[in-house]
Formats: C-alpha cells, structure tokens, sequence
C-alpha cells in the first residue's frame, strides 16, 4: 500500500507544502571577468601601504608584544618545522620551543641580571676615581702636548675644558648603563615577559603554515608569481641576516665579556655583554664598546700594558667576527648594506622607539628586495635600452 494513502482507500491526502525561505531579491547577474585598471591596482597597493602606516602610528602602544612575538616565531619556524617532518605534532613542537626559549631567557635573567646590577655598583662607586685619574692623565698629554708644540701655549681654560669633558662623558657613560640595566623592565612590562609574548608567539608558531598558506591565497593572480618570488627573496635576505646577526651577537657577548674579565677590567661583564649585544648595529655597536672599554681601563689601570690588553681584545673579536663568524653563518646571503642597516635601525627607531627598531630591518629587506627588482625591470626596459640619437 502507497504510504500517502489513507487507511479507508478514500482519495489520497493533500501533501504538506515544503518549508522554504523567505524570498530574496534576485542577485544582479555577474558581469563576468574584467581587467583591473591601473588605477585600481595603485589605489591597492597605496590603501594597503596607507593602512599599515596609520596601523603602525595608532597601535604603536601596544605593538611591541605582537611584534616581538612574530620575531620569535620567525625565528624558530625553522625548528618547528625539523620537528615536524620527524614526526612531532606541530603544536607539541611549537609548545617545546617557546616553553624551552622563556626557560633559557629566564636562566639567564636569574643568572646576569644580579651579576650586572652589582657591576653598575661598582661603576658608580668607582666613577669618581676613574674621572680623577683620567683628568690627570688628559693634562699630563696637554702639558706634553704644549712643550712638543712650542712656542705655542695652549690657554690654561682649554686644559680646564677638557678635563671637565672627558669626566662629563664617563659620568654620561655610568648613569646611561644604569638606566639601562637597572630600567630594562621599562622597555616591556613583566607581565608582557611572562604572559603576552609566549602565548601569542606559541599560536603564530603552530600556526605559521597555514597563516603563509592563507596569506598566499589573497594574493591577486595576475602577480602573485612575482609576489611570491619577491617573498622567497625577503626571506632569504632577512633570515639570514637575523638568524646569523642574532648568532654573532651571543658569540661576541660571550667573548667580550669573558676575555675583558680575564685581563682583570672590573666592569668587563657588563661591557662585554652590552658591546657583544649592540654588535647587531653595523661597525657602531663594537667601536662604541672599545671606547667605553678603553676608558674604563684608563680609569683602571692607567697604564699602556692595560690599554693595550683591551684594545688587542676588541680587535681580536672584529678579526674573528669579519673572516670567521660572518662567512660562516652569512656567507654571501645577506644583501643588506650595513649604512643602510644603519639608517634603517635609527630612522626606525625615532620614527616608533623600540617598535621601530624591530620592524626597521624586515622593512629595510623588503625595500631592497623591491629596490633590486625595479632595477632590473628598468635596466629591461625601453628607458634604458632605448638608443641614444644620432646625427641630425
């Protein structure tokens, strides 16, 4: 029996009328595939440019952590993703790596942290010595200086001025690496240390395939070749250069301040660790700790023997970071010029603080990536090609 029959054979039931939606207007038809103009494509490229610039000015409060985080998970995708392909989930190998990253930074904190604030003690009591010594030191040159260069004398006011100066620099010198050491929880809060940072850094890492992979998605089809190339090439630059400079700044710390405490200079420790650390920028990190080196062994010794020890240990670590550390980690990698890496860290720096100086080399590797590509598309070109008139 037909289920939709009734039990007495009369005439079949009417059939319930199906549920539906209510009615919408019909969508316009699509007006098919069209070429972008011109003008579409810069308004893109600009409104993304000017979003981002206005992202950065607007939330550069509290940037710092994201950013950080990004660096970190960078940084250690190479790592998560050896895990990976041995068999290691990549949210068990992400969860190691930051857990084992927060672990070694807080071993450390716990281990230099007193270390360096008891060197900025010894700084501070020993200061006025080193500043006496020195200015007796600096007119005993002048006073050599005025008999070498005779009949000339130099006015007494002179001697006094710059006697005065150079007490000015170490004092300047004292007070700023007290700040710095005993006020780097300034730069971020504890609470970004042990909270903000890792948990963000632990999702971008687990996560970092896919985010690239959906990232590559939105990119328009008719340069997403290009674009991707253009990638492939920011990141090689890029990790070269952090992943080795980050190397190179971990082998000089730790050699600065060893061979500076070996010679018996009691500041080396903390000279060491901040000229080793501050050897991320060009030529100025390493010469702005030899002199600071330099003075503090003046202050000390007072002796040539002692200069020269420090000297000879500062010139030791450029030989080893010039022909050694940096063919063997970079190699010919790196495409960043170190004026331009220069200019990027201050320019980034003034523009957005620490921020800035995060974000200034990623930029700067993007540009000279994009800067190297416009290059070869003009010197292909007609405006350059275009031969020169002849005659007539």
């Amino acid at each position: 029996m037909p289920l939709d029959e009734g039990k007495g054979g009369g005439p079949p039931a009417a059939a319930a009328p199906p549920l539906t939606r209510p009615l919408r207007a019909p969508l316009p038809p699509s007006p098919g595939p069209r070429n972008a103009t011109r003008a579409q494509r810069l308004g893109l490229v600009f409104g993304l440019l000017a979003a981002g610039v206005f992202s950065l000015w607007f939330f550069s409060a509290i940037l710092t952590p994201f950013v950080l985080a990004v660096c970190v998970a960078y940084f250690l995708d190479p790592l998560a993703a050896r895990l990976a392909r041995i068999g290691v989930p990549r949210w068990l190998g992400a969860g190691l790596l930051i857990t084992g990253l927060m672990a070694l930074a807080l071993l450390a904190l716990l281990l230099l942290y007193p270390l360096l604030i008891s060197q900025i003690g010894v700084l501070l009591a020993r200061l006025p010595s080193y500043v006496a010594r020195i200015g007796v030191l600096v007119q005993d040159l002048l006073a050599a200086t005025e008999k070498a260069i005779a009949p000339m004398e130099l006015d007494p006011r002179l001697q006094d001025l710059a006697v005065t100066q150079v007490g000015s620099i170490l004092v300047w010198l004292g007070t700023s690496a007290t700040r710095l050491i005993g006020g780097g929880y300034a730069l971020f809060s504890v609470f970004t240390f042990a909270v903000v940072t890792p948990v963000v850094g632990f999702y971008l890492l687990r996560d970092w395939p896919r985010l690239i992979a959906r990232v590559e998605t939105w990119l328009p089809r008719r340069n997403a070749a290009v674009l991707r190339q253009l990638a492939r090439d920011t990141d090689r630059v890029l990790s070269a250069w952090l992943r080795g400079q980050l190397l190179c700044c971990a082998l000089l710390a730790v050699y600065y301040a060893l061979a500076l405490s070996a010679v018996g200079l009691e500041l080396g420790l903390l000279v060491g660790l901040l000229a080793g650390m501050f050897t991320f920028i060009p030529y100025v990190g390493s010469l702005t700790g030899m002199v600071t080196a330099v003075l503090l062994a003046i202050g000390q010794f007072g002796t040539l023997r002692g200069v020269g020890m420090v000297v000879g240990i500062f010139l030791a670590g450029q030989i080893v970071e010039g022909y050694i550390i940096y063919p063997r980690l970079l190699g010919d990698r790196v495409d960043l010029h170190a004026v331009w890496v220069i200019f990027a860290l201050f320019a980034g720096g003034v523009a957005f603080g620490f921020l800035g100086v995060l974000l200034a080399v990623p930029i700067a590797a993007m540009i000279g990536v994009l800067a190297r590509y416009w290059l070869r598309r003009y010197l292909e070109s007609p405006l350059y090609l275009d031969p020169p008139r002849t005659g007539g």
